[in-house]
């Protein structure tokens, strides 16, 4: 199954790589273009972009996938300009690419076929916050962090946080349905957001969902969330705001194996408590956390793990003994709970800043998203060392232990001869093992172009066939964010890939 999976993946990058060698459309579209004339018209001159030093930032995302074309570059500041350029992009029968902060780890950014690529950059204000009923609305290029800090002093925040909080927007984390380490108790975005304004690909407006407790027909705010663009693009959001707990206590507990830190999790859980978070990091990744910021994490332990509860001071102080005794109970050499909100603070900006850590070590890395029973994380954690030592690769966990989402890091070195090549296949491994072990393919990173080549490992060509109707109801000629999700062959959607690019091209 590894081996068909890595086929597909390379019949992608072909594809994608095809187009990129062609160059899809001129690299240096101009006026002269009818369709880069209409769009300037439409919104203005200094907000489409086609030179090529703008277009090469835009090909690719966070991820390690290459081979993205970009089209013209739009930067709309309303909803009735991200009307005017869907209404384009049909009349010209042009793809349409979505795009918040690039901070995507599955390629779903990537614009393949030379796709108009509309960025909400500009689209970046926080609308109206209504505390009495707990609700912000806000436009998608708002930064998840900046939500947050607009929101502390009136004592409330944003829940979902992942790990590029600093970076990612509200747009983003609605496309790819983010979680964050506080997603176990609190939930990931699916949970947060109530009501979307959204324009369709025909350019037509609706609004999914709404503030009612109980909003009429179906719900189609929960089809869209998670949606990675293939339905439209979001010009407002409605989300929850959360208020503030009343006190926090985190801990740091040290272990010598991943495997108690793993089985301790999981004896938390069954022991009825469920706290705002619960992290595992294995040694190596510690000791480059420690290194990069000296967040206080001991580089002698085989894994930490960092736990954090939240609510009323009572009883999160119960909470956190119980958690201390759970540890020793299965194996923590040492238990400390952060005394000050600064040591609390130094701990978490270790955990975020984990992959940054990494360009201590080596260039280059692929961090993988899969989620497993809490019951097989230390089963397939083993796994998952013996199968980057086989190929090669080093390996570094790091993941959001609580609910079993995995963030295997491979780091490596892309410019060495054969080795991205090993990290592709180590990491078809790892997808597999963790479905085999009755896990899913994504927790929040999404399927983007990354984990199509495995879809056929969790769905049958018939859940397949209805995923790909539903998305025909929202874009019957799959304009939006083309060739993603959906594997090729199971849609329009690889179709829809390269209907912006000059037939001359394939020949």
């Amino acid at each position: 199954m590894a081996r068909s999976a890595l086929k597909s993946l390379q019949s992608l990058k072909d594809l994608a790589g095809r187009a990129s060698r062609s160059g899809g459309r001129p690299a240096d579209e101009t006026a002269s273009d009818p369709l880069i004339g209409e769009l300037r018209a439409a919104l203005s001159p200094d907000r489409v972009r086609s030179d090529g030093a703008q277009k090469a930032l835009m090909k690719k995302d966070a991820s390690v996938f290459e081979g993205g074309v970009s089209g013209p570059l739009c930067y709309p500041e309303s909803t009735a300009e991200v009307q005017a350029i869907m209404k384009l992009a049909e009349k010209y029968d042009r793809g349409v690419v979505p795009r918040g902060a690039g901070t995507g780890l599955a390629g779903g950014a990537i614009p393949l076929g030379a796709p108009i690529v509309i960025a909400a950059t500009k689209m970046n204000h926080i609308l109206e916050v209504d505390l009495d009923n707990r609700i912000a609305w806000v436009e998608p290029g708002v930064i998840n962090l900046d939500l947050t800090k607009h929101l502390a002093p009136m004592g409330f925040h944003f829940a979902p946080d992942p790990s590029s909080q600093q970076v990612c927007t509200i747009g983003g984390n609605v496309a790819n349905n983010s979680g964050g380490p506080h997603c176990l108790a609190y939930g990931v975005t699916n949970a947060h957001v109530v009501a979307l304004e959204v324009v369709l690909p025909s350019g037509e407006v609706t609004v999914l969902g709404g503030l009612d407790a109980e909003p009429l027909g179906y719900d189609l705010r929960g089809a869209f969330v998670g949606s990675e663009g293939t339905l439209g693009f979001t010009t407002k959001v409605a989300v929850t705001i959360t208020p503030n707990a009343p006190d926090v206590r985190t801990l740091l507990l040290s272990f010598d194996t991943v495997r108690d830190a793993a089985n301790t999790v999981s004896a938390i859980i069954a022991a009825g408590i469920v706290p705002a978070a619960l992290e595992v990091m294995d040694q190596r990744i510690t000791q480059a956390v420690e290194a990069y910021v000296g967040a206080g994490y001991p580089t002698d332990a085989g894994a930490v793990l960092l736990a954090e509860v939240d609510g009323l001071a009572d009883g999160i102080k119960i909470d956190a003994e119980r958690i201390g005794d759970i540890g020793r109970q299965h194996g923590a050499t040492n238990v400390r709970q952060a005394e000050t909100d600064h040591e609390r603070a130094l701990l978490w900006k270790g955990r975020k800043t984990a992959f940054g850590a990494i360009a201590q070590i080596a260039p280059d890395y692929y961090l993988h998203d899969t989620v497993v029973p809490r019951s097989k994380l230390a089963d397939v954690l083993e796994q998952i060392y013996e199968i980057a030592d086989r190929h090669d690769v080093l390996v570094m966990n790091v993941f959001h232990a609580g609910d079993g989402n995995l963030h295997p890091l491979l780091v490596f070195d892309g410019r060495e001869e054969g080795k991205l090549d090993a990290v592709h296949a180590a990491g078809a491994e790892i997808v597999t093992a963790s479905v085999a072990a009755g896990g899913v393919l994504s927790g929040e990173h999404g399927i983007g172009v990354e984990k199509q080549a495995y879809m056929d490992l969790m769905f049958t060509d018939d859940d397949m066939d209805h995923q790909a109707r539903l998305r025909r109801a929202f874009d019957p000629v799959c304009r939006a964010n083309p060739g993603k999700v959906l594997p090729m062959g199971h849609s329009c959607a690889d179709i829809a890939a390269l209907r912006s690019v000059p037939a001359d091209v394939w020949g």
